[in-house]
């Protein structure tokens, strides 16, 4: 029986968010959307059964085509990324990061990550988080006056700390990760290093960011924003994670079971795998370059018009701009701009003086509008779009209008 007889309440709302999607601009950096046949896996029928444990070696009966599955994803995802080992199964990045702290340290081990404020992760130490209250950590950010990663600073941190594993990567950090400098600094003082690519590991396998597999013992990944598939993660060992640590596979393979999960949701695998094969075609090659092509030229646009971009500018999918000069706050740009059609993410930026619910910065990037087969022409209608509605809350009704007329241009996949 189809949705819209046996729920009509939930298939309307689906319908509602469907032309909500074809109608606005997903600007959130770590949104995108995903092909017909990345949902068509992920609502299939492998929904229907437990798989607890790995192929091979399961629990439950009746498992062989999953077995399959889960291995082609598995094979896949090796090879796309050039490692040795990789673990499908967390259910989303939050758990898979969790994983590695597991397989790798103690409570009370003293790890160290980039500060939530400065651009970095939950996970990667912040204090409201499970990673600092069930560990020691301490917290490396950016300089004041660049917005670029401190690496001296990070450096001394590293050698008073001495600890266990570093974590790299961001959510909100609009440069290149000079992966060679935070390998240096983690061998210096005997820790793991884990480079958390969840933002951009499309762009790292579309080869327009460094790849950080030669640098890093440990990968983690999200498998949407720019890899386009579904909400999923993978953890990755490396060589050189297999040469300091050999049981470093099967150390992983336990945190996430037994050691923090139950069963694999099998149908997201399966969404992964169809996911990991089309970001291995020439054109989603072509699609990562076209990201990073648009975020400069947004960029670019916002720049002449005026806005203060962190860091100056971007080398990635996202932009961050301290909106303190256009006297408005980021929560209140947020707003405005959904009213427009324009979906972006209030933020903080480095060094705010506001708090969190009421931050100074909004976070915006092209990955979901690329998809959509935006250019670089369209940039400039956007920017000029934003401009409009931050300057002036009378311009919303207007540009939300010339929203709608030029998304029927851009249909979704």
């Amino acid at each position: 029986m189809k949705l819209n007889k046996s729920d009509p309440q939930i298939a309307k709302l689906i319908e509602k968010e469907k032309e909500r999607q074809e109608t606005c601009l997903e600007m959130i950096p770590s949104e995108n959307h995903s092909s017909p046949a990345v949902r068509e896996a992920l609502g299939s029928i492998l929904t229907d059964k437990y798989a607890e444990g790995y192929p091979g070696k399961r629990y439950y009966a009746g498992l062989e085509f999953y077995d399959k599955i889960e291995i082609l994803c598995q094979e896949r995802a090796k090879k796309l990324f050039g490692v040795p080992f990789v673990n499908v199964q967390p259910y989303s990045g939050s758990p898979a990061n969790q994983a590695v702290y597991f397989a790798v340290c103690q409570p009370g081990d003293t790890i160290m990550g980039m500060s939530l404020p400065h651009g970095g992760h939950l996970t990667h130490g912040w204090k409201v988080n499970f990673s600092a209250k069930f560990y020691n950590s301490a917290q490396y950010g950016v300089d004041e006056k660049s917005g670029l990663i401190d690496f001296e600073k990070m450096e001394q941190l590293a050698k008073e700390a001495k600890p266990k594993i570093i974590f790299c990567g961001a959510t909100a950090y609009p440069r290149i990760f000079e992966w060679e400098k935070f390998a240096k600094i983690a061998e210096s003082v005997g820790a793991y290093l884990v480079a958390d690519i969840a933002h951009i590991a499309g762009l790292v396998v579309s080869g327009v960011h460094p790849s950080p597999v030669s640098f890093a013992d440990v990968v983690t990944t999200t498998t949407h924003k720019t890899l386009r598939g579904p909400r999923g993660a993978m953890i990755m060992a490396t060589e050189k994670g297999l040469k300091k640590d050999p049981e470093l596979p099967q150390k992983i393979n336990k945190a996430i079971f037994p050691g923090l999960q139950g069963g694999p949701h099998e149908n997201n695998i399966a969404a992964i795998a169809v996911c990991l094969k089309e970001a291995s075609s020439p054109s989603f090659k072509k699609y990562g370059k076209q990201i990073i092509k648009n975020s400069k030229a947004l960029a670019e646009e916002l720049l002449v018009r005026g806005f203060n971009l962190v860091t100056g500018g971007t080398d990635n999918h996202l932009i961050l701009i301290d909106l303190r000069n256009k006297k408005i706050s980021g929560k209140e740009a947020q707003i405005r701009l959904e009213k427009a059609g324009i979906t972006v993410n209030k933020n903080t930026i480095p060094f705010d003086p506001n708090p969190p619910f009421e931050p100074s910065g909004i976070r915006l990037g092209t990955p979901a509008i690329t998809t959509r087969g935006m250019k670089e022409k369209e940039m400039k209608i956007i920017a000029e779009w934003i401009d409009k509605v931050i300057v002036d809350e009378k311009s919303i009704s207007k540009v939300r209008q010339e929203i709608k007329k030029f998304c029927r241009k851009f249909p979704l996949p």
